[in-house]
């Protein structure tokens, strides 16, 4: 590997962490569109990109835990779900094929633009106070259990840490503001990511030097982000993490179909 190759996988990895600071994402939906322009195959993309969103997310949750918007019981609640639904995703990542796999992740990414849209005309309807106050304890785990299995198979099926799913799906389940929900779910996709970086790992899909470099730069962006997220508004945060999807989905169908007619 170049040294030009290194720092070009550093700034990568310093972009992806500034982004999961801001928006409560692993990274992975950068890392792995990036891996796979590298000319990586789509199951490298996804296990390297899970050992780069743990690295990135523990300095993320670190800070956030610093600063005291950081809540143990919820992260736990989602996280120990996602630990036993991370090792499907993985089996069903080895045995899918890579140009199937990249437009089910564009797919993901759209989705996800609806449900936090969702949420948002929901806040519009009824003030998310009313909505806790009625929300029963038994409703709230199984949503939190829901959300945390999802996540799981997420992480593990394509190396996003879960955040992408876990931040629309804790605003439109529990209710959650979408800054809550951002620091959250970054302390899950530390669980998250963990589960599916060791699966990842025993199949032989990690490459730990591209791996430990993008999650370098990612330790240092998350830093910076989680400072300055207190300060946004949340139609800023909300603004950003529908754009980022976008721009993501169209650009993993080009890969898709690059791939695809390349096998044909």
């Amino acid at each position: 590997m170049t040294p030009t190759s290194l720092l070009i996988l550093a700034a990568a990895g310093l972009f992806a962490g500034i982004l999961a600071g801001f928006l409560g994402i692993g990274g992975g939906t950068v890392l792995v569109p990036f891996l796979v322009a590298f000319k990586y195959t789509p199951v490298q993309a996804v296990g390297t990109s899970s050992l780069s969103i743990l690295i990135t997310a523990i300095s993320g949750s670190i800070q956030n835990w610093r600063m005291g918007f950081f809540s143990w019981q919820r992260v736990l609640a989602i996280g120990f779900p996602a630990v036993v639904t991370a090792q499907i995703g993985v089996w069903i990542a080895s045995r899918i094929r890579p140009s199937f796999l990249l437009v089910a992740f564009a797919l993901l990414l759209l989705l996800n633009i609806y449900l936090v849209d969702l949420r948002q005309r929901l806040n519009a309807r009824e003030s998310v106070g009313d909505r806790e106050h009625t929300q029963s304890p038994i409703a709230k785990s199984i949503a939190r259990i829901a959300t945390g299995g999802a996540a799981g198979i997420l992480a593990g099926l394509f190396g996003v840490g879960g955040g992408v799913i876990m931040v629309p799906l804790q605003m439109l389940l529990l209710a959650e503001p979408i800054k809550a929900a951002v620091q959250t779910s970054l302390g899950v996709v530390v669980i998250t990511g963990m589960s599916a970086c060791v699966g990842h790992f025993l199949k032989g899909n990690v490459l730990l030097l591209e791996g430990l470099i993008l999650g370098c730069g990612g330790f240092l962006g998350s830093q910076i982000s989680t400072r300055f997220l207190p300060k946004l508004p949340d139609e800023i945060v909300s603004l950003a993490f529908r754009a980022l999807l976008a721009i993501l989905s169209i650009y993993v169908c080009w890969q898709a179909w690059q791939k695809y007619n390349i096998n044909q």
